[in-house]
C-alpha cells in the first residue's frame, strides 16, 4: 500500500511541476525575434553561369525535330541544361516509346563529359565501366552545347535506324543556337 501512495504522490509533485512550468512559460513575455542575419557572398565565392532559356532550348529541339522529319524519322528529342535537368523535350508523331527516355540519358551524357556521345562510344574499349555510371547512355545521339568553351546544355535524340542519325539530328538543333 506504501508503494502505491508514495507513487500516486510522486505523479503528482510531477505533474504540479510540469504545470507549473508550463504555466509560468505561457504567462512570460515572448523574447524579440532576432532580425534575420544576412551575409553576401565575396565575389571570390560566386561562379557565374551561363544556361539556355526555354526559348532556345524548345528551338532547338524544334530544329532537331524537323531535321528528323524532312528525312522521314520518327525520333524523340531532349535538351537539357548543365546540370543534366530536362528543359524541353519533343516526341516526334510515331516515335517509338523507348525514345524519350533514350533522348533524355543521350542528352545528359553530352553535357556531362562535354562531347558528342558518339565519341564518348569509343572511350568504352579502354574504360568499359563508363556505361555503368547511373542516367548516362553511351549510343550515339547525343551533342553537348557549349559557350565559351563550356558546355551550358545537351542535345538527345533517339529513334532513329542509327545513332549516326539521331546525332546528325542533334547536331542540327546545337547549329541553330549559333545563329
Amino acid at each position: 500500500m506504501k508503494k502505491i501512495l508514495f507513487g500516486a504522490t510522486a505523479a503528482a509533485v510531477i505533474a504540479a511541476g510540469t504545470f507549473g512550468a508550463v504555466s509560468a512559460n505561457a504567462s512570460a513575455p515572448a523574447a524579440a525575434v532576432p532580425a534575420a542575419v544576412t551575409a553576401d557572398a565575396g565575389n571570390a565565392d560566386l561562379r557565374q553561369s551561363t544556361h539556355l532559356t526555354i526559348e532556345a532550348a524548345t528551338k532547338a529541339a524544334q530544329a532537331t525535330l524537323d531535321a528528323a522529319e524532312k528525312e522521314n524519322q520518327r525520333v524523340s528529342v531532349a535538351v537539357v541544361d548543365r546540370n543534366g535537368n530536362t528543359i524541353v523535350t519533343l516526341r516526334g508523331d510515331g516515335a517509338g516509346p523507348q525514345s524519350y527516355e533514350s533522348a533524355v540519358k543521350k542528352a545528359f551524357t553530352a553535357v556531362s563529359w562535354n562531347a558528342p556521345t558518339s565519341e564518348l562510344v569509343k572511350r568504352l574499349a579502354t574504360t568499359p565501366n563508363l556505361k555503368d555510371i547511373p542516367g548516362t547512355l553511351f549510343l550515339g545521339g547525343g551533342a553537348p552545347v557549349t559557350a565559351k568553351g563550356a558546355p551550358i546544355a545537351g542535345i538527345g535524340v533517339a529513334g532513329a535506324p542509327s545513332g549516326d542519325l539521331d546525332e546528325k539530328f542533334a547536331q542540327a538543333g546545337v547549329a541553330t543556337l549559333a545563329n
